[in-house]
C-alpha cells in the first residue's frame, strides 16, 4: 500500500475518535437554575424533549452532547422568562417536530396520529372474523 493510502485508511479508522468534542460543556447543561420554580418548569419541559442524538432517550436523561447543549438553552430561556411553551415553540421551529415526544397534528405527523386507530379497527375486525368463525364451527 501506498503512504496515501494507509494516510486515508488512518484517517478513516480516526474517525469515531475525534467525533466527541473537547469543549467544556454548556454552562446550565449540568447546573440546576437557582430558582426551584424555574427549574421544575425547565425539567418540565426537558423531560418532553427527545435527544436528537439518543432519539429514545429524553434530553434530560441524555449524556450525549448536543442533550446538554439543549438542556442549557432551555434553562436559559426559562431564566430569562419565557414560558416553557415558547421554548418548545422554539425548539420546534430550530430542529423540527420530530425534536418533540407530543408532535402537533400537521400534514407530516398525520399518518402517526393515525395509525393507532387504524392498527385497533384492524384487530377488532380481525377478533370479530375469528369469534364468529368460532361461533359457526
Amino acid at each position: 500500500m501506498s503512504r496515501t493510502t494507509l494516510a486515508v485508511l488512518a484517517l478513516l479508522l480516526a474517525a469515531p475518535a475525534l467525533a466527541q468534542s473537547d469543549l467544556p460543556p454548556a454552562p446550565l447543561a449540568y447546573t440546576q437554575l437557582p430558582d426551584p420554580a424555574k427549574e421544575a418548569q425547565a425539567k418540565a419541559l426537558m423531560n418532553t424533549l427527545r435527544c436528537l442524538v439518543c432519539q429514545g432517550q429524553s434530553i434530560a436523561d441524555s449524556d450525549a452532547e448536543m442533550a446538554g447543549d439543549m438542556r442549557a438553552l432551555v434553562r436559559e430561556r426559562i431564566a430569562k422568562g419565557e414560558k416553557p411553551e415558547a421554548v418548545r415553540a422554539w425548539l420546534v421551529e430550530r430542529y423540527g417536530s420530530y425534536v418533540s415526544y407530543d408532535p402537533p397534528l400537521d400534514a407530516a405527523t398525520l399518518p402517526l396520529w393515525i395509525a393507532p386507530l387504524v392498527l385497533l379497527a384492524a384487530g377488532i375486525l380481525l377478533a370479530r372474523r375469528s369469534i364468529r368463525r368460532r361461533r359457526r364451527a
